[in-house]
């Protein structure tokens, strides 16, 4: 235990799911969540604190290296002074500057930065810069489509290995989900993805789907399996 603070790690610590990591007012990040004021693994992985309130948890099932290019979603943990620290489950946090954030000038001395992005807020960016050696992280979400914030969805975590196994074989497993469901689904490259349905069950039902996928990806015949789980949910929506 470090004295003087409640945080229950050390640096870089090895941690389980469940397991206790700090008390107060922190911030989770990356495989961390919280429960009230108390801040938990939810996998196991190294254990950090970050921007002195931010506990952070590297999950070890596999860790996302951000590439330039990458379309990713995010969470919005701290607001700087000219821009965002977000978290889009790399081993360290993106920065989002203003300038990427919207094409309008914002004058960051005279203009509150959480009314254009609060902490909490959910973006899908693209990587700009991707130093690892520097841990230097930059994204963008200006450039329109489907990048920016997002206020409405579900959103779920798997291992970034598994996103081609979500996505398909030319985008088969996830274009049968969303015609089959009419949702919109955002897969991060980062293994984070959003969901976006016409119903909060239909959402959650798509990340069922999602999960399973994650689970049985080894599994031949997964495609077919999952196209008549569909089937059943929409036959059993039509008798309520």
């Amino acid at each position: 235990m470090v004295t003087g603070v409640p945080i229950y790690f050390k640096h870089r610590q090895l941690v389980l799911p469940g397991e206790l990591l700090a008390e107060g007012n922190y911030v989770p990040s990356g495989a961390a969540y919280a429960e009230g004021n108390k801040i938990y693994a939810s996998a196991v992985g190294l254990a950090e604190l970050r921007e002195k309130n931010i506990v952070h948890v590297i999950s070890l099932s596999s860790v996302y290296t951000p590439r330039v290019g990458d379309v990713v979603v995010g969470k919005v943990i701290e607001i700087g002074l000219t821009g965002w620290y977000v978290d889009i489950n790399a081993p360290y946090l993106a920065f989002l500057p203003v300038s990427e954030a919207t094409t309008r000038f914002v004058d960051i001395a005279k203009e509150n930065l959480a009314n254009i992005l609060n902490r909490g807020d959910v973006v899908v960016a693209k990587v700009l810069i991707a130093d690892v050696t520097r841990e230097n992280l930059v994204i963008s979400i200006k450039e329109g489509g489907k990048l920016g914030r997002k206020r409405e969805g579900t959103l779920i975590e798997i291992d970034p290995a598994k996103v081609p196994r979500v996505i398909g074989r030319k985008g088969t497993m996830i274009n049968l989900i969303k015609s089959s469901l009419e949702c919109d689904i955002i897969v991060g490259q980062n293994g984070w993805i959003l969901i976006q349905g016409k119903s909060l069950e239909d959402e959650l039902f798509v990340a069922r789907l999602i999960k399973k996928i994650e689970r049985e990806s080894h599994v031949p015949g997964l495609t077919e399996r999952i196209r008549k789980l569909i089937e059943e949910y929409l036959a059993q929506k039509k008798k309520e």
